[in-house]
């Protein structure tokens, strides 16, 4: 009897209409358009409107994959929300999300792993579709990364935008969907890359919002040399698992937070540049949202059976690898 695995059904994605271009920042912050390209690999990102949160951009992926799957509200069995910028320290923003999208009486719950987060939260939802439990998961991953940057702090604010994606995750016994995950961590990144104040630590006051510790706060040189070596090692890794070439993969879909980063990954991969799914250049990163959006850019160009590899770094610091073969054409 062949195994159940979770297969990818439809995606979804959205990005608010704002734009910030890096004329805009030029104006804002000592840099220019070419530095900012150089290094980053982006020209432009989405900001999210003052008074809305992930919620409100995961509605709009949401209700389309209900569409996209003739999926009624009461058929769904669980959501999951990776985010770093929830709409609120509690309740969960998948609690909003299904209030919002009148999803109701499941198992909701946010997911917190920083750029990785979507790879975490996939990987926990296609568990539930594995052992039989749920029939129809929805993965959403999102951030409003304007909502904790310093656009006065030029080393953040050019890299930072704001987007979210989604998947539907269904049961498959064609051996199309999720085939393997590695996840990994280490807790010495924190001193690296975190948000000083508002957690139970270090709560809100005057003095802290006064200090612009409510931003992130990033070590640019350790932060990137850890991206570029657990990003790349882990989807070799992923690919010597399952015995996979370079050729033998269809897609690498990497988290978008620097191009510089994305092409050291490819590059230990041995995949070509025409394999590599990218659109840094117009959202930034979205930390959470950056995978599901790649995927939602590409969908028309993936085929049934495609050997895909999703590879992200973050925060904590975190990182992973997922190999899917994709579900439909």
């Amino acid at each position: 009897m062949p195994k159940t695995l979770a297969a990818i059904t439809a995606i979804s994605g959205y990005v608010p209409p704002k734009l910030l271009t890096n004329a805009d920042l030029e104006k804002m912050v000592d840099t220019t358009d070419e530095w900012i390209l150089s290094r980053t690999g982006i020209k432009t990102r989405h900001l999210l409107a003052d008074g809305l949160g992930v919620s409100d951009m995961a509605v709009h992926c949401v209700n389309e994959l209900l569409e996209k799957t003739n999926t009624k509200p009461e058929d769904v069995d669980a959501v999951l929300c990776a985010t770093v910028t929830p709409d609120r320290v509690f309740p969960a923003t998948a609690n909003i999300i299904c209030h919002k999208t009148g999803i109701k009486n499941i198992l909701s719950f946010d997911v917190m792993a920083a750029c990785s987060g979507f790879l975490f939260a996939l990987t926990t939802g296609s568990q539930f579709i594995e052992t039989g439990k749920y029939k129809k998961v929805i993965v959403v991953g999102g951030d409003k990364m304007s909502s904790i940057i310093d656009y006065t702090d030029r080393a953040t604010c050019v890299i930072f935008g704001d987007g979210c994606g989604a998947v539907m995750l269904e049961p498959s016994d064609d051996g199309m969907g999720i085939i393997d995950s590695i996840l990994q961590s280490d807790g010495i990144g924190e001193k690296h890359l975190h948000q000083k104040a508002g957690g139970a630590i270090k709560p809100a006051t005057a003095e802290t919002v006064a200090a612009k510790e409510h931003y992130v706060y990033q070590e640019g040189q350790p932060v990137f040399k850890w991206a570029v070596s657990k990003m790349a090692d882990v989807s070799a890794e992923i690919m010597e698992k399952n015995n996979l070439s370079a050729e033998d993969v269809a897609w690498l879909v990497p988290h978008q937070a620097n191009k510089r980063i994305i092409d050291a990954t490819a590059r230990r991969m041995g995949v070509t540049d025409e394999k590599v799914m990218l659109n840094i250049q117009n959202y930034g990163n979205t930390t959470s949202g950056t995978i599901p959006l790649c995927l939602m850019d590409y969908e028309n160009q993936l085929k049934k059976g495609d050997n895909i590899i999703l590879a992200a770094f973050g925060g904590g610091f975190t990182w992973g690898s997922i190999y899917l073969k994709w579900a439909y054409n």
